[in-house]
């Protein structure tokens, strides 16, 4: 698609400033960085873009994370009351489940990038989503679709195959719509500010912050208000409320349709590696120009038109150059594409490889966050949960701590701390997106040791008061001793979670940002699924019976072993995130007026 900006500015620089002040208004009106409307057509800045289309996205997010929230964290709950499973069990299914919806994302985010673009990859799998929603509002409400109650001897039966299978169903139905608009979503948001212009630039830094926001204050009334409908009205009732939260997440979405500034989708990402890695090889026995200003490079305009900017070249995985090495014969060819690539196109394959040992290291977090919504709630149900004479605290409630932590702390990281910790280190984030991810890496090691604590505490208050045997009796320990590793964890995901955010959506190629918010998702997702794993080898070295780590009487088990297990493999993965970001080059992109690359801080 030929773009042609009416108005368009002949040369600016990234800043979008200093040269900006030589040019009349009108020049400036034309977003250049790509971006199109709904139709194909070449948009305004003063009337698409930035907040003003940001926060329908943000408020579409909010909505569809209550929804999200509203089953995923009284999910533990329900398969063990109402399905009558075991905690193993539960905790297993729980986690398979949140590991599929976070790694579907690569799919939804694969075809968004390379054929159908975000914005109507999100206005479908929403209508996915919404149909998820209302069949597992059936399976909750209609008796013949779930297993009877316990006797009163307490037997209690198990749900049949059919049920289960109308369970699930809904329930991986959910997981295609969620990875379809999970991915793109946000990424559509950061969309919406030129990476060209320096004030834009800076709201998008801001937008990571406030997006998270959004998606906690959903969260949070989740975890309050759903789980108390669910645990103390109906499980219809309580799952009913986000397929109506989805649907609206969805109309909210499409108000803002008009605001919204799009980029092209850009074809396969897997065809443009291929075609680096295949050039690459072709020209393998050739010999590396001195200077990389002799490799082959387009011109901005080119670049621009497909919303892709110029990068600068690189020292790291050289053998990669030969792509864009130039030889007779190479323009003549009808196969020109396979044969020859861009800087720009191999860089843009160096990036990918370069942040793939970063993901890796995402994985023991993943492990960790999973406990918050599982383990953590089974635990929570277990303790005193009274508040005055008349109010119980749904265990599953707790997490709304996490939540408040999250919306209490990300304002004041964004108005308070990025300002004063960037005079002192220059950075215009205050500190770099890895130190960000790596200190919340280890908040999440403390929230695990403050876990593995307050089991202990609560496993002795349970001998001490003869209710070893009992588990479903009440211990008498407040469920508030539950505070300090929900706390942690709330101020790990202010850095952990937001500073992945950023930066697999910074440091993907342009055209794959989608891509980018997916791996991070993913990279959550299979942390549940290696959580799932983790729990079934330990199940088969201590034993399925007593002697579990994961046995059915929680108070003969041993979840602060389990606790105590990730701490010490969190401090390993640690110690080599710490090597990996030491050695991580940030992407260089280069000005459009000069060669003078840019790197993000």
């Amino acid at each position: 698609m030929e773009l042609s900006y009416p108005s368009a500015p002949a040369s600016r620089s990234s800043d979008g400033d200093s040269n900006s002040r030589m040019l009349p208004p009108r020049q400036l009106d034309w977003v250049s960085d790509g971006s199109v409307d709904l139709h194909g057509r070449p948009v305004r800045r003063a009337l698409t873009g930035c907040w003003r289309a940001a926060l329908f996205i943000i408020g579409g997010e909010f909505s569809e994370r209550l929804s999200y929230y509203g089953i995923a964290s009284n999910l533990i709950t329900y398969m063990t009351t109402v399905l009558h499973e075991s905690l193993a069990s539960a905790a297993k299914n729980a986690n398979n489940w949140s590991g599929v919806t976070l790694v579907v994302p690569l799919v939804g985010a694969f075809f968004a990038d390379a054929y159908f673009g975000k914005y109507w990859t999100i206005a479908t799998v929403s209508g996915v989503y919404v149909i998820g929603l209302l069949l597992l509002t059936l399976s909750v409400s209609v008796s013949s679709l779930k297993p009877p109650p316990c006797a009163t001897d307490g037997i209690c039966p198990r749900a049949s195959r059919g049920q289960l299978g109308f369970f699930f169903f809904s329930l991986y139905l959910i997981s295609v719509g969620t990875g379809g608009v999970k991915p793109c979503l946000e990424a559509f948001g950061a969309d919406q500010f030129e990476e060209e212009n320096r004030e834009e630039r800076r709201m998008k830094a801001s937008f990571f912050n406030w997006w998270y926001f959004g998606l906690c204050m959903g969260a949070m009334v989740a975890f309050t208000f759903l789980v108390y409908i669910q645990d103390n009205v109906s499980w219809g009732l309580g799952f009913g409320i986000p397929a109506i939260a989805m649907a609206f997440a969805l109309a909210t979405f499409m108000v803002g349709t008009k605001y919204y500034r799009h980029k092209v989708p850009a074809g396969s990402p897997l065809t443009r590696v291929a075609k680096v890695v295949v050039a690459a090889f072709c020209k393998r026995r050739m010999t590396l120009p001195h200077s990389p200003d002799l490799l082959y490079e387009v011109i901005d305009k080119e670049s621009i038109r497909v919303g892709r900017r110029k990068l600068s070249h690189t020292d790291n995985l050289r053998f990669l150059d030969k792509a864009a090495i130039i030889e007779d014969g190479d323009f003549s060819s009808n196969q020109c594409s396979w044969n020859l690539c861009t800087v720009t196109q191999v860089e843009e394959v160096k990036l990918i490889v370069c942040i793939l040992p970063v993901w890796l290291a995402m994985l023991t977090y993943g492990v960790v966050f999973a406990q918050t919504s599982t383990i953590f709630t089974k635990q929570g149900s277990t303790m005193d949960r009274k508040m005055g004479s008349n109010f119980e605290i749904p265990a599953a409630s707790l997490q709304s701590i996490t939540t408040i932590v999250i919306v209490t702390l990300l304002p004041i990281y964004d108005r308070a701390f990025v300002p004063i910790v960037s005079r002192l280190t220059g950075h215009r984030r205050g500190i770099t997106m890895l130190q960000r991810i790596g200190f919340g890496l280890f908040l999440s090691i403390l929230s695990m040791i403050a876990a593995a604590i307050t089991e202990r505490k609560r496993i002795d208050a349970a001998r001490d008061h003869g209710l070893l045997d009992s588990p479903t009796s009440i211990i008498p320990l407040s469920i508030f001793w539950l505070l300090p590793q929900y706390i942690l964890s709330g101020i790990s995901d202010v850095f952990a979670i937001v500073g992945q955010q950023e930066f697999f959506y910074d440091q993907v190629p342009d055209t794959t940002r989608s891509f980018g918010m997916a791996l991070y998702l993913c990279a959550i997702g299979v942390g549940s699924f290696l959580s799932s794993l983790l729990i079934t080898i330990i199940e088969t070295i201590t034993g399925a019976g007593s002697r579990s780590w994961f046995t059915s009487n929680i108070n003969r088990g041993h979840l602060d072993y389990f606790y105590w297990l990730l701490a010490v493999l969190s401090t390993m993965n640690l110690i080599m995130y710490s090597m990996i970001s030491h050695a991580y080059d940030y992407k260089a992109v280069e000005k459009r007026n000069d060669h003078d690359a840019e790197k993000p801080v």
